[in-house]
């Protein structure tokens, strides 16, 4: 539980740290769109889209934006929130199965593809 705890407060944590530095890295940063980027190339696949500008409410314009000022205090709250429910959801698929979740095999009982003594027996037909 307290591994699931924390992969929870590590998931929230990168997924609002995350979003800055993958945006500048792609060419949105807090001057404009940086020259010969990834962003750069999508501005102008929407603008020749767009037959010369980009419009308003656009990705590209949207990523600018957040680029620029960053995200407000909702987005990341609503970022960190599902950064957190990933996380625990990767942490909890990491732990080990406990007992409780299936029993034990016991020893007396024959295991699979391990021959037995006797061959089972057909059923009784009436």
């Amino acid at each position: 539980m307290m591994k699931q705890a924390a992969a929870a407060a590590i998931g929230g944590a990168l997924a609002v740290g995350a979003v800055p530095v993958v945006l500048s890295a792609m060419g949105f940063t807090g001057a404009g769109i940086a020259a010969s980027s990834i962003a750069a190339k999508m501005m102008s696949a929407a603008a020749i889209a767009n037959g010369g500008g980009v419009s308003a409410g656009s990705l590209v314009a949207t990523l600018q934006s957040v680029g620029a000022a960053g995200l407000s205090t909702s987005s990341n709250i609503l970022l960190g929130a599902t950064g957190s429910v990933l996380g625990a959801w990767l942490g909890k698929s990491n732990e080990e199965p406990s007992s409780q979740d299936e029993p034990e095999a016991e020893e007396d009982q024959p295991r699979e593809n391990v021959p037995q003594d006797e061959p089972p027996k057909p059923p009784n037909q009436v």
